[in-house]
């Protein structure tokens, strides 16, 4: 599962800072408890002393060194011991616990060179703040009313717009609650105000929380930092970039309505065809149909999104009107 680099930088900050937190009240606790207690000060320098003898029975050979070895095991576990019945006596449980905030990284993030499950939560709940910043909402499955949606039969569909929309609801929240990288590509085809734009931000939500991580860009936004990549190739603008080629699932929205032109044109194909190649899910929204996309952009483009994602048709009336009229 990748995570941009700017999600695993402010997941790693979090944990040197909370790393550190840690490190500091222990700290704090220990020069309290030399005040209080002095002979715990004591047994920790005469615990640090028996590990250099430790060291140096190392280097001896035969029954010498064992018994020097032996002698510094008892003694260390005599003090040790007389330091928890202090500690026990004299303050709360787990005062002068020193254990690091990670048993399994000491706080680094890393095991070798794998991410510990300590930083990847966080690089989780980073991802989960991203997708909600840039959906610009906190949209979940659990919120979606097909209320909304006439449950009279349309004769153009053969089916109620209810129907139509509780069947395009539970192939979206089958995609998310089962998101693998093989799960394939989602396109939401229809009208303003069907519920593409919600839909989309709950997948989000829900394979972020999953731990996969996602990019959701509306088609602006998302041409105008590839054109920022491509002609103002700053650090930052390629990072930008990148993240769409390298995340789990991209989510466009709203394709369409962006600004036409050649470099669209280029880059769309180039991002779609990219992805389609390495095997990357994506889901895109978008008001036009098939013939539409093709005038727009190119015929391969339509070609690609009619032929390597599944549509689903978003129908019924205009969700924010209805709710402008009380209904």
């Amino acid at each position: 599962m990748a995570y941009s680099a700017e999600v695993v930088k402010r997941a790693r900050a979090r944990l040197a800072e909370a790393k550190e937190e840690r490190e500091s009240e222990n700290r704090q606790h220990l020069a309290q408890a030399y005040a209080r207690v002095p002979r715990i000060r004591e047994i920790d320098y005469l615990l640090r002393r028996t590990m250099a003898q430790a060291a140096q029975a190392a280097f001896l050979q035969g029954s010498d060194g064992r018994e020097l070895m032996e002698q510094v095991r008892l003694q260390n576990l005599e003090l040790q011991q007389e330091r928890a019945i202090l500690a026990m006596e004299n303050f709360e449980a787990g005062y002068l616990d020193d254990s690091p905030i990670c048993d399994n990284c000491g706080g680094s993030g890393y095991i070798g060179s794998t991410m510990c499950e300590c930083l990847r939560e966080l690089c989780r709940q980073e991802q989960k703040k991203e997708v909600s910043i840039l959906s610009g909402s906190r949209d979940t499955f659990s919120q979606f009313n097909l209320d909304y949606y006439p449950d009279r039969i349309d004769p153009k569909y053969g089916a109620s717009p209810r129907a139509i929309m509780e069947r395009n609801f539970k192939i979206c929240r089958t995609y998310a609650a089962t998101f693998a990288p093989s799960v394939g590509n989602l396109l939401f085809v229809g009208g303003t105000g069907l519920g593409k734009t919600f839909l989309s931000a709950c997948i989000a939500r829900m394979v972020a929380d999953r731990g996969y991580s996602v990019v959701y860009e509306t088609a602006g936004h998302l041409f105008s930092k590839l054109e920022a990549a491509k002609f103002s190739p700053s650090e930052e603008n390629k990072r930008e970039a990148a993240k769409f080629n390298d995340c789990d699932l991209l989510i466009i929205d709203d394709l369409g309505t962006e600004m036409p032109g050649q470099f669209v044109t280029a880059a769309l194909y180039s991002l779609v065809n990219d992805r389609l190649l390495q095997g990357k899910p994506m889901v895109i929204s978008t008001n036009l149909n098939v013939d539409e996309i093709a005038r727009r952009y190119s015929p391969q483009i339509a070609s690609r999104l009619h032929g390597s994602f599944q549509r689903l048709t978003f129908v019924g009336e205009d969700i924010r009107v209805l709710k402008n009229r009380g209904i």
